[in-house]
Formats: C-alpha cells, structure tokens, sequence
C-alpha cells in the first residue's frame, strides 16, 4: 500500500474511534488540565527513592502518547511532555471497565491526562499506575513510525511541528537557540548595553547593501521597506545620547535560499559610543567563547570531524595579507586594475571584466580564502569602496576600520568603526546611489541630519544569530535552526 493510502486509511480509524468517544459522551479534545507538575520535576524528585519510599504518591500529569506495549487487561504506555517522559501502567482492575474502554480508543499521538499513584517496576522504572484518564486532544493523523522517524529533509522543514515531536535532537537544537540568545541578553546587560527596538518597516531601506522587501501601508499612502538591517536607526540613538545599544533584530533580505541564506533571519547589533572595530573585536570573541562555555561546558565545539578552539585570543589578519598567505598574490603591489584584472587572469574566477579592482580581490578571497578559515579568525582592513558606512584608516585611507569574522569557513560577524562625518558620510552614499542606478535607493536625509548634531566616534558590530547556532550546535544548514525556514511552493 502507497504511503498516502495507507494515512488515509489510517486516518479513517482514528476518526471512527472518534465518533465511538463521541457516541459515549466523551468530548475528545478536552478542557484546562491543572498538573501536579512536569514530568522531569517527578523525576527529579523520585527517580532516585525505592519503591517503598516514593510511599504510593498521587500525581496528576498529561502529555503525548508515544509507545503502547501489550495487549489485554494490562497496558504499558509512555508518556511525552515537553520536559521528558514517564511510563503509564493502565490495567483493568484498577481504571474500571468503562474507563479501560476508553484507554482502548487511544493510540499513539494522542494527548491524555493522567491521575493516580506513582511506584517502580520490578526493573526499577517510575511508572504511574492509571486511576483516571482523559482525553485532552484525539490526534487525527498518525506519527511516522517509530523506527523510521521523520527523515525526509524537506517534509520535516515543512512539518516542524512533526519533526519535533518525533525527533528529539531537533528539540534539543532549539532549546540550545532560546538558550543562547538568553545568555546574548545576560552577557551584554552585565556590560551596560541596553536593549532597544528599531522599526522593521522603513520608508527608505538602509545599512547594508542587499535587495529589500516591499509593502504598502495604506494609511499613509505610501510605500515601506521590510529592514535590511537596523544599522542606521540605532546609530541615531547614539546621537540621542545612548552609548551603549543592542538590538536582537529580524531583518529581511530579498535574496536567494541556500544552506547559508534565509530571507528572514536573526542578527544581534550591538554599538559603543567612544569605541572602534577593535573594542568589537575584543567583545565578539569574549562574547561567543562565553556562549560556548555555558551552553557545551567547553571552549572546543566539534563540527563534523572537526574539533574548533573558541578560547580567546583569535588569529587577527588583514585582508590583503589573508590572500596573500593563500594564492600568493599581494595586493599591496599590484596596485592597479589592469594588474589587479591579469593577477585574477591566471586563477579560475567567473569574472564578468567589469569588476573594479576591490571586486577582484573579494571574488578571490570568497573562493580561495574564506573556505580554509576554519579556526576563529578576524579578517581585517578591507578595500574602503566595499564599505561606504565605516571610518577609513588614518594611516592608509584607501581601506576601512572593518573586520568580518570567521569560523569555520563561514562569516559570523560584520564591525566597523563607524563613520561619524555627515559630510563623507553623504558623499559615500550619493557614490553608492550612482553606481545602484536603475534600482529603487534613495538618500536617507535624516539618518544625515541625524549625523549633522554630532555622533561620538563609535564600534558597530553584527552577528548573525543563525549561523551563530549553527556553530554552538553543529550544523551544517541554516534551514536546521529556524524553526519554520522559508521553502519553495510545493508542486
């Protein structure tokens, strides 16, 4: 029999028991369910007494059904909550015959409260022995087996709700989530930053370069932007007087899908009036070595075969000697774009010929760079044309106050120093928006007269919180730590 005919007629059983509840007077998706508590706190508390200490204690639990053994007056069954699980004893004699009935009507995946005397099995395993039982939700649809699970990648992403029923590692993957961005908050409080919030729909999109989502408010008749980014909204707080800021932001770009890439995804931004992209460096690191710590007990995290070392210091490298110490080549002495053009001639790049020369070098760093940082390492100064919102260094002004982050062959984290000059700040924008001609960009007018008061000189940091749990959790698509990522339409 096909998969879908064999739910379907799976489907057809669990209804029929249904109406069978029904007929008998039971409402089959039931009211409030007052616990005595959650499964791991019983646990907690009598796993480790004899049978004769835990003195018969009454309880009053509910949860999933997950696994139904035997068959007759007496049934083994365990029950699931969100906090761990505990085995059901439901016999005969004890429930009564009607209540017995209905334990027959139940099967697994359905939702049941529980109430009645707590002992151990001969084999020593806490079990509660079945007074009362009531039917809290009649689950319509049958589980995937067992002993095959949910393994069909995209059927899980669509159904994540299964998935984390049936696959407890993937629970586990979003308990750890919640976990981080809790210590997040805990780490950057305890250091004087305060948590803002900034508008998701803006009227003109700003802070990075990417394509933006629109929308239309109605009110205002006029047009607003999903963020790209909160960038410029908080460094207008550090202009109001706020000095030290974060924000943990969902942000939207409208983008390709991939392991790496979601149109809506998770950042952390954080900034510090009087700092520099080195006080972000110092910060970053102190920040994920802490997150590792407390969520593994370890500085090392595994990633497939590879064992990585999150202890402070990490290696810091400028851009160009980066290349340099990988393809050989050394962009401190080819200095045009001719030279730039017949350095990239002789390796295998998809080049279009209409790249400028810091295009080059980022195509090759992309390909040959970034893939063998797998140790956590600050890639540092890159070409000032890539990054029209950050100070240039004093001592060579063709590059920026800019590090990205790496680990793992991936970026994690994005600083500057932040420009605070209204007037190059404006001409580095009115550039960007020339070579964006054709695209819908405009000039954000206030962000500039919000400069035009004086912003203190100032560290901005990203961190994408996404790939950031893909890195404490070990996995390798992004698609694994959101809950519901975006997907293709189904065919």
């Amino acid at each position: 029999m096909a998969d879908k005919e064999k739910v379907s007629s799976q489907v057809e059983e669990r209804i029929k028991k249904l109406e069978v509840l029904e007929g008998q007077g039971i409402d089959p998706y039931g009211q409030r369910f007052l616990r005595t508590g959650s499964i791991k706190k019983l646990r907690e508390k009598f796993d480790s007494l004899k049978d004769e200490q835990i003195d018969k204690a009454e309880v009053q639990i509910a949860g999933r059904l997950m696994l139904i053994r035997g068959h007759g007056k007496a049934v083994f069954a365990d029950l699931h909550d969100s906090s761990g699980k505990i085995q059901l004893y439901l016999k005969l004699d004890v429930l009564g015959q009607a209540q017995f009935e209905v334990s027959r009507l139940i099967e697994r995946g359905d939702i049941i409260g529980v109430k009645g005397p707590l002992f151990k099995t001969r084999t020593g395993e806490l079990t509660v022995k079945v007074e009362k039982l009531t039917v809290l939700a009649k689950a319509l649809r049958p589980l995937p087996e067992k002993w095959h699970g949910l393994r069909d990648i995209e059927v899980r992403y669509r159904e994540r709700y299964v998935d984390l029923i049936v696959n407890p590692k993937v629970k586990e993957i979003f308990l750890k989530r919640s976990r981080i961005i809790t210590l997040i908050r805990e780490f950057l409080n305890q250091k004087g930053y305060l948590e803002v919030e900034t508008p998701m729909m803006q009227p003109i999109p700003g802070g990075a370069k990417a394509e933006p989502f629109a929308t239309y408010h109605k009110a205002l008749d006029t047009e607003l932007f999903l963020r790209i980014a909160p960038e410029l909204y908080l460094k207008r707080l550090l202009v109001g007087g706020f000095e030290k800021v974060y924000e943990i932001n969902r942000s939207f770009r409208n983008e390709g899908l991939s392991t790496r890439h979601n149109p809506e995804f998770t950042m952390l931004e954080v900034y510090a009036a009087y700092g520099d992209y080195r006080l972000m460096m110092d910060l970053t690191e102190s920040l994920i070595n802490f997150l590792a710590e407390k969520t593994s007990g370890s500085s090392e995290i595994s990633s497939g075969d590879k064992s990585i070392n999150l202890s402070p210091p990490w290696k810091r490298v400028d851009f160009i000697t980066a290349i340099k110490e990988k393809v050989k080549i050394d962009f401190n002495e080819i200095t045009t774009l001719e030279k730039s053009k017949e350095a990239a001639g002789e390796l295998d790049l998809n080049l279009t010929g209409e790249e400028t020369r810091a295009e080059i070098m980022v195509s090759i760093f992309d390909k040959f760079v970034q893939p063998k940082l797998i140790e956590p390492t600050f890639v540092t100064d890159y070409p000032l044309e890539l990054t029209p919102l950050a100070k240039a260094k004093r001592e060579r002004q063709e590059l920026a106050e800019r590090f990205e982050l790496f680990i793992n062959g991936q970026e994690l984290a994005n600083a500057y120093t932040e420009l605070n000059d209204s007037r190059k700040q404006k001409a580095r924008l009115l550039s960007q928006l020339k070579k964006q001609a054709g695209k819908k960009k405009k000039l954000d007018e206030d962000f500039l007269k919000a400069l035009e008061y004086g912003m203190p000189p100032a560290g901005g940091l990203g961190i994408g919180i996404d790939r950031l749990v893909m890195l404490l959790t070990g996995c390798s698509s992004i698609r694994e730590v959101i809950l519901f990522p975006q997907l293709r339409p189904e065919k």
